[in-house]
């Protein structure tokens, strides 16, 4: 018999047993299978982001920034939305459908941000090229592989750059660029990258202490060869980029303040409000949402200026609670330790709320100095999901007489426990989720949380001072000016002044703080909507379970609920806890 017609005999048996077993895959299968692939696809092109999750195949190299690259993304997408169409949905369990919905969201809505191009800005005051080297404070350096690779990634910083410098060139073709009072920001934080000294560099951070399984040998030579990539492709980079930024890109930036001077300004503000805030809710609902809040605020504010006994009206109160000294500690050490010894005295208190606690723990750590003059009180980086790095609340230790005492409480609630650190370990110890689910960020779910959580400081009996109390509110006002002050920019065309001189009457934050908020809400349109509307949603569910149920209610239970299926939009929220609700 001829071979060749066995073989295509054989082929053709393999081929039919191959459909077969195909066709016997259930629908859940085929969905868990198509999760698996998608997120090695989004290890694989997001391979800082890999770094951070302790997934080191990929810790050689950046992501792909080429327009190129961002054209095959978008044709991958749209095949997997083709993919899941696929899948039969009526064959999955309510498990399986949840899931099938929350990864097509996802995917439906990284297509839609890739039509507003806002890709082309890759980089704003707080994030971007120039603060890369933060990269190496969330990666382990153990085995002789993990500095060859971090050394691998210098080696490769310049074609990084470049793509950005092309994203952003882009950018200026096509109008999609940053405001330039924000971006003025920037040369200065180039400008410390450029050193003569490479040792000096904050990328050669990895190399000044060595883990204790590399010898004596390979730390020299990892230290020439960290010390040439830095001088030789790192520095020169950085000072060919700081020639476009201050050449190219500022004067092209624009001179007001907005997403309204995008050619699409109001398309693409309006996809970024329903993006962050999982709402239908339009840009006049939201700014009048903030209205309504700021009133309700100042209302409570003004019982607790009576209850101190201050003898004045509430904008000197303001600030009052902005210079007087007993406010403030005096150096950066000593706010430090204020903030850990909270951590300390927060940490016991959670088993009252919560029936579930994350096993992951958390530490405390200042903001690097190179970008904590232009950043935030505080943030929180989330643990690597393999055990290999806690997750981290980053407290800002620059100006430690810009940092008030009386927000300390809240700020901790929100950013630590039982905030981020508390909702995100959790999140990513729950093994039966896909591992999308565990990592998926719905801001509103995320944020809304954390704001929710600075007002259980009342049961959780930390707000005894007034004071901290105060600064509760305080931040929960600074989220209502939010709603009005971002909508105010960027649908409504309020001058930076304008929404500065707002949140400066309406909170006693200081006015660094102040004027690095609103910086940050201009550079990242719509992302400071979700705290609020997230936070109503949950004190909305929080309430409906309460009046329904009665003396059946039971906190730790709610809190376990809404806490157990990860982030999700706040619609799927609502009706986990209505579900949760009936069958009590």
């Amino acid at each position: 018999m001829d071979g060749a017609y066995v073989m295509k005999k054989i082929l053709s048996v393999i081929a039919v047993v191959m459909a077969i077993g195909a066709q016997a895959q259930t629908a859940a299968e085929k969905l868990n299978a198509l999760f698996e692939q998608e997120w090695e696809y989004s290890m694989r092109t997001s391979p800082v982001w890999a770094s951070i999750l302790g997934d080191r195949r990929w810790n050689d190299r950046w992501a792909d920034l080429s327009l190129q690259a961002r054209a095959a993304h978008e044709v991958h997408q749209r095949d997997v939305l083709e993919e899941l169409r696929r899948i039969s949905t009526g064959e999955l369990g309510p498990d399986d459908r949840l899931n099938y919905d929350l990864f097509h969201r996802s995917v439906t809505v990284d297509l839609e941000r890739s039509a507003m191009m806002l890709y082309l800005m890759p980089l704003d005051h707080r994030n971007g090229v120039q603060t890369m080297n933060d990269t190496a404070d969330a990666l382990r350096f153990e085995t002789l592989k993990d500095y060859k690779d971090w050394i691998a990634r210098l080696n490769a910083f310049p074609v990084f750059v470049e793509q950005t410098m092309d994203l952003m060139r882009e950018g200026i073709r096509r109008g999609i660029v940053q405001s330039r009072i924000v971006m003025e920001r920037v040369p200065r934080q180039i400008e410390a990258q450029i050193v003569e000294d490479p040792e000096k560099s904050p990328f050669y951070k990895p190399f000044a202490r060595f883990a204790p399984d590399i010898d004596a040998a390979d730390q020299l030579r990892l230290e020439k060869a960290a010390w040439a990539a830095i001088q030789n492709q790192v520095v020169p980079a950085f000072r060919e980029f700081k020639t476009f930024f201050v050449d190219e890109y500022l004067p092209a930036c624009f001179g007001e303040v907005g997403a309204w001077q995008w050619p699409h300004g109001k398309q693409a503000y309006d996809f970024l409000v329903g993006d962050f805030t999982t709402t239908d809710m339009t840009a006049d609902q939201v700014h009048q949402t903030g209205l309504r809040e700021v009133k309700r605020i100042r209302a409570e504010m003004e019982a607790i200026r009576e209850r101190v006994g201050f003898d004045g009206n509430l904008s000197e109160f303001f600030e009052h609670l902005r210079t007087d000294p007993k406010f403030y500690y005096k150096t950066g050490d000593e706010l430090l330790r204020g903030y850990m010894a909270l951590g300390k005295r927060l940490d016991p208190l959670m088993v009252k709320l919560f029936g579930k606690l994350p096993r992951m723990p958390y530490g405390i750590e200042a903001i690097p100095e190179l970008m904590a003059p232009d950043t935030t009180t505080a943030y929180y980086r989330w643990p690597a999901p393999d055990g290999s790095r806690a997750g981290t609340y980053f407290v800002n230790l620059y100006k430690p007489e810009t940092r008030p005492r009386w927000e300390m409480v809240a700020l901790s609630l929100h950013e630590a426990v039982p905030g981020h650190h508390l909702q995100i370990a959790l999140a990513q110890e729950q093994k039966d989720l896909p591992k999308f689910r565990r990592h998926l960020s719905v801001t509103a779910y995320i944020e809304g949380w954390g704001l929710y959580a600075e007002s259980l400081g009342d049961e959780l009996g930390v707000f005894e001072d007034p004071y901290d109390k105060f600064g509760q509110l305080t931040y929960e006002m600074w989220r209502a000016v939010r709603l009005v002050v971002d909508t105010g920019i960027h649908a409504k065309r309020w001058s930076r002044k304008k929404a500065i001189d707002f949140f400066m009457e309406n909170a006693p934050k200081t006015r660094q703080d102040v004027v690095n908020e609103v910086d940050r809400y201009i550079a990242w349109p719509g992302q400071a909507l979700a705290y609020k509307i997230g936070q109503i949603k949950i004190r909305e569910l929080r309430q409906r379970a309460e009046v329904k149920l009665g003396e059946r209610f039971d906190l730790r239970a709610f809190h376990d609920r809404v806490l157990e299926s990860g982030a999700v939009p706040l619609k799927i929220l609502e009706n986990r806890v209505n579900e949760w609700i009936a069958k009590q």
